[in-house]
């Protein structure tokens, strides 16, 4: 990247632009070359957190077109939150300065469909796979309470949640937030694609004014 973004929308328009790179097959893969690293090596100034699904085929810095030092990345199977996930994010915008926090939900998610299954067919997972699945759990049933139960569906649902989630359980994000310093926004990736959609947003109003709420 040229230079770094100064604001949530920017942050917000500079990954979506890296999205549409990637989709295009024209990727100019910023930030990776050796003077970057050694810039990099005394500290770091990343321009936005992203939350993401541990899946293998959502890596942030290539879908998003994005290089060494751009982006901190907190990965959690079904992007379920934590107390360790929780502090990530806050030291993320309240130390390193980031002015975007991203949740990434994507297609096929397995721990979305693990807490379907566990819902509808009585279906348990064992070991701490189960944390995971309990977590999940509640999208899937505010899914299912409004009617709502296709895929797509069901992971728009699940990244709202974990959003309103991250904003209630958070109160120096909140905080953030309503001070117009940080934004926060949900995104669907559809794996065959590549493509990024915006699921839900807070302290963007130009984005606000584009999502699809699902509830």
């Amino acid at each position: 990247m040229a230079s770094t973004p100064v604001s949530p929308a920017d942050a917000l328009d500079a990954l979506l632009a890296g999205n549409r790179r990637f989709v295009a097959g024209a990727p100019q893969h910023p930030n990776q070359d050796a003077a970057r690293r050694a810039e990099l090596a005394p500290a770091q100034k990343p321009f936005a957190v992203l939350l993401g699904c541990s899946d293998s085929r959502l890596a942030a810095e290539i879908i998003f077109d994005q290089g060494l030092g751009d982006l901190f990345v907190v990965r959690t199977a079904g992007h379920v939150l934590g107390p360790e996930v929780l502090g990530s994010i806050e030291y993320g915008t309240s130390v390193l300065d980031c002015r975007l926090v991203v949740v990434l939900g994507h297609d096929s998610c397995g721990a979305v469909a693990a807490a379907r299954a566990a819902v509808e067919d009585g279906l348990p997972a064992a070991g701490y796979v189960r944390d995971v699945v309990e977590r999940v759990t509640p999208s899937v049933l505010a899914a299912r309470a409004a009617g709502l139960t296709s895929d797509s569906d069901l992971i728009d649902t699940h990244i709202l949640h974990t959003v309103d989630l991250l904003l209630d359980r958070s109160r120096v994000l909140a905080d953030q937030v309503a001070s117009a310093r940080t934004g926060v926004v949900g995104l669907a990736y559809q794996l065959a694609e590549g493509s990024a959609r915006l699921v839900t947003a807070h302290g963007i109003p130009a984005a606000s004014a584009l999502t699809r709420r699902t509830r």
